[in-house]
């Protein structure tokens, strides 16, 4: 098992395409998220999410939240490795978190954090998962879970001082 710069197991690695660029010279934000998509590809082969398995049960997988951190610029045909950390899983739901690196360097270059469902396509509602991703979900979490929790897991988007949000005390700032 070949292993990433921060030890995890590298699931996936790729390159920057040129129509990736954007008018800055580096590659745009909806890319990155593209190549993170490519990335959970990799975990839903591991967990038999595919063609197959959306015929024989009617079910697939919806992402339903995301959030990407933005570090180090990519640029044209720069390589790009990609390691999970899966953080947390039930029979419904699967809490990812992925680090994108520059493959030369080692440095961080995003990282992006999502919750998926387990969706019946018929309904389109939530379903349980049966035990066969269940099982692979449960050995990734024991090998996970050792590792420290992610510093961008769980972060949110605001400006304390001049935020619309409320603030403690319920007042406005």
């Amino acid at each position: 098992m070949a292993l990433a710069p921060d030890g995890l197991e590298l699931i996936h690695e790729g390159h920057v395409r040129p129509e990736w660029i954007d008018y800055n010279g580096h590659m745009n934000v909806a890319y990155f998220v593209l190549a993170f998509d490519h990335a959970v590809d990799q975990l839903w082969a591991r967990l038999g999410f595919d063609d197959a398995y959306r015929e024989r049960t009617g079910c697939s997988t919806f992402a339903v939240e995301s959030h990407v951190t933005y570090q180090r610029e990519l640029r044209e045909g720069e390589r790009m490795q990609f390691s999970l950390q899966l953080l947390g899983y039930d029979d419904k739901r699967v809490h990812q978190f992925y680090r994108m690196f520059h493959a030369d360097s080692g440095e961080l270059a995003a990282t992006t954090e999502w919750m998926s469902l387990h969706v019946s396509l018929d309904t389109r509602r939530v379903v349980p998962m049966g035990e066969t991703p269940l099982g692979v979900l449960k050995r990734l979490f024991e090998a996970h879970r050792v590792h420290p929790w992610p510093g961008e897991a769980g972060r949110r988007i605001r400006l304390p001082k001049y935020s619309a949000a409320p603030q403690a005390g319920g007042a406005q700032g």
